[in-house]
Order: C-alpha cells, then sequence, then structure tokens
C-alpha cells in the first residue's frame, strides 16, 4: 500500500512541479527557435552536431548509481539487464551509454548478441590521461564489448577547468583512433562549470555528455539557465550534446515533473539527444511515451 502524503509533503511536491513547469515553459518559449527540427518520435534518428554519428533521440544509460565498476543496471543481473535492453532496442532505442567505472561493457555485449552492429551506437568513457593507458583501455573495452570500433569515447568525469592539459596524451591517443577508425567521435563527460565551459570552447569535444534539467538536481550548476547557456555555445559550434539527468537519476518521480523536465530539455533547442537508465520495460514504454507526448506539445506550440 501506498503510504499516505501528509499535506507539508503534498504542498511541496507541489511547489516543485509547478517551479518546474514554469522553467519549461519559459525555456521553451525563448530558446526554441535556435532549434526547429525536433523529430517527431523519440526513436527518429537524430544527428550528433557535425560528428557524423546518427543516434535515437531518447538512449539507453547504465550507469544510475555507477560507481567501482557497478550500477543499478549492472546490479539487474545478465538476463535482467538483457531483457531491459532487448525491450529498449525492440521499440526503437538506438543509443547505449556505457562506462568502464559502471562494469557494464560486458552486459551490453551479452545483450546485443546477435544484433546487426551498424544497429546501434555505442558510448563509452575512460578515465586514462596519458597515450599508453587510454590505448590499453580502447583494447579492453572493444574485447569487454565484442566489437571492432566504438562510436564514442568520452573523457570521464572533466572537473577542472585545464582539462586539456592533464588529458593531453589521452586526446592525442583518441585522435590517431578516430584516423585508424578504432573510434567514430570523442569527447568529455563534464561534472562541474568549469570543465563544462572549457568544452564548450575546445575543438577535441566533438560530443558532450552534459547534465540537464529543469529543477537543478545532481547538476553542474544549480541554475538550469546558466547550463544551459553553454549548451548552446556548443550547439552553435557544432558539437553533438547528449543529456544525462533528465530526471534527476531518479529524483524526479513524479507524472507532472517527468513532463516537465521532457518539455524544458528537449525545448531548449540544442540537446540532441538523451539518456534515461532504465531499470525495467515498464520504464522504456514511459518514457517513449512522455517524450513522444512532449514532442506533440512542443510541436503544437511551434506551429
Amino acid at each position: 500500500m501506498t503510504p499516505p502524503v501528509n499535506r507539508r509533503d503534498f504542498l511541496a511536491q507541489a511547489t516543485v512541479a509547478t517551479t518546474a513547469l514554469a522553467a519549461a515553459s519559459s525555456a521553451t518559449a525563448s530558446t526554441a527557435v535556435s532549434r526547429l527540427n525536433l523529430p517527431k518520435s523519440p526513436t527518429d534518428k537524430v544527428p550528433l552536431g557535425k560528428s557524423g554519428i546518427q543516434v535515437s533521440l531518447v538512449g539507453m544509460g547504465t550507469g544510475s548509481v555507477g560507481v567501482g565498476q557497478a550500477s543499478n543496471q549492472t546490479r539487474l543481473g545478465i538476463k535482467e539487464f538483457t531483457r531491459v535492453v532487448r525491450h529498449a532496442f525492440d521499440n526503437g532505442v538506438r543509443l547505449f551509454d556505457v562506462a568502464d567505472q559502471y562494469g557494464s561493457h560486458v552486459y551490453l555485449r551479452e545483450a546485443l548478441k546477435g544484433l546487426p552492429r551498424d544497429q546501434y551506437v555505442i558510448q563509452t568513457k575512460t578515465h586514462a590521461t596519458n597515450l599508453a593507458n587510454c590505448r590499453s583501455h580502447l583494447e579492453r573495452y572493444r574485447m569487454e564489448l565484442g566489437v571492432d570500433y566504438i562510436d564514442i569515447v568520452l573523457l570521464h568525469c572533466m572537473t577542472k577547468t585545464d582539462w586539456p592539459a592533464e588529458y593531453a596524451g589521452a586526446m592525442d591517443y583518441l585522435r590517431q583512433a578516430k584516423e585508424q577508425k578504432i573510434i567514430r567521435a570523442h569527447g568529455t563527460s563534464c561534472h562541474g562549470m568549469d570543465s563544462l565551459r572549457t568544452s564548450a570552447k575546445t575543438p577535441f569535444v566533438e560530443v558532450d555528455l552534459a547534465r540537464i534539467n529543469p529543477e537543478g538536481l545532481i547538476m553542474d550548476d544549480k541554475k538550469p539557465d546558466e547550463v544551459a547557456s553553454q549548451l548552446e555555445e556548443m550547439h552553435a559550434a557544432g558539437k553533438g550534446v547528449i543529456g544525462m539527468k533528465i530526471l534527476g537519476e531518479g529524483r524526479i518521480t513524479t507524472p507532472e515533473r517527468k513532463d516537465a523536465s521532457l518539455r524544458f530539455v528537449l525545448g531548449l533547442g540544442t540537446v540532441s539527444a538523451f539518456i534515461i537508465g532504465f531499470e525495467s520495460p515498464a520504464q522504456v514504454d514511459d518514457i517513449l511515451t512522455r517524450t513522444g507526448d512532449a514532442l506533440a506539445h512542443l510541436s503544437t506550440r511551434k506551429a
């Protein structure tokens, strides 16, 4: 039985939902003109900036509470993890985000076994700072994933303004790997406004994984507008922006707040695609339906 919600909790939840809805409406009205080519469907293919890579608008993340080579997704076990991935794939999801830190490489390999390689996009991440370690990581990653190439490799968890200096060796190898067709694009996963600002200005970054939602939950800045301004700069520079923490790593739970967040993120007109850490087929269905509704809503407003 669902426990009763007391008046104080109800009012707090209502206030948050109202604030999120207001933010979504404001962002949609003020910035949607920056990109008017939103897809009609949550599984339509969209380009990641100038990278030449196309992905489904909605992707699946595998790193919810991901640390120590484990995550909520891997804790499901291989059988259930595979069930969620196959359900997502069967319903049009074609972007899968993994990382060594989540321990999800081998899980995804098993889940996608037998499917045509050109039918899905894999994005992973490395903590390597020098060339030798980065090469070693990519060799191991390809073996763990069971693939000849990886679509997108990001420098994982950038936090400093001067991250390009610290990661120069890894950047050199990722450039080489792209020339050798071991990877198709490289970029960053940012955890902080300082690193996000640097990524927006750094040519090496072809794809960026950024935290964004209208409530400022688990984001690089508590003010969504501050993050949105950097995503706009990235988009204008031709970078592919992939959103994460759209639902605040599970903290945005009510239907109204979920819908407000999806409308806000899509309404920015600068987020190419986004990932959700699905943990069940029901979550896949729910988000695909809500994303479709959000797209229809934004299309109506644009018209």
